[in-house]
């Protein structure tokens, strides 16, 4: 609840709380991040934030999280990745069996932490209510 609370506060008064959290209790405010953005929220990334993490990903890490990601989640990746590397995911997801949960969490974790850090460097944008509506 604290997470969604936080994903509709603006980015000022949500680094103000988390700074002042984290000398609190900085193990609180590590979980409370992590539940700020899940891997599943990639679908609601525009296209160009999705290809600047992309570029940072190692393509078995995206071929790992993507065996327990949604077809909407999956279909998102697809549209932001050349024809040929979602054809090489496709057939790296097909032949990929056998993996644990953990391993996949684990590999969505480090994902989301790739785009939280480039978020944190202004590099690309997560959506968090309507102050964060992009203007073309």
């Amino acid at each position: 609840m604290v997470a969604d609370v936080m994903n509709n506060l603006d980015r000022a008064d949500e680094k103000a709380i988390f700074d002042h959290l984290s000398q609190k209790d900085a193990k609180l405010a590590d979980e409370i991040r992590k539940r700020m953005f899940v891997f599943e929220d990639i679908v609601t990334m525009d296209d160009r934030s999705i290809q600047r993490f992309i570029r940072e990903c190692d393509i078995k890490d995206l071929v790992l999280a993507l065996k327990g990601a949604t077809s909407d989640v999956a279909s998102k990746i697809f549209q932001n990745v050349s024809t040929r590397m979602a054809q090489t995911i496709q057939e790296d997801l097909e032949i990929t069996t056998n993996v644990r949960v953990r391993d996949v969490e684990d590999t969505q974790q480090k994902i989301e932490n790739i785009i939280r850090d480039l978020e944190d460097r202004n590099e690309l944008i997560i959506l968090k209510g309507r102050k964060d509506d992009i203007i073309a």
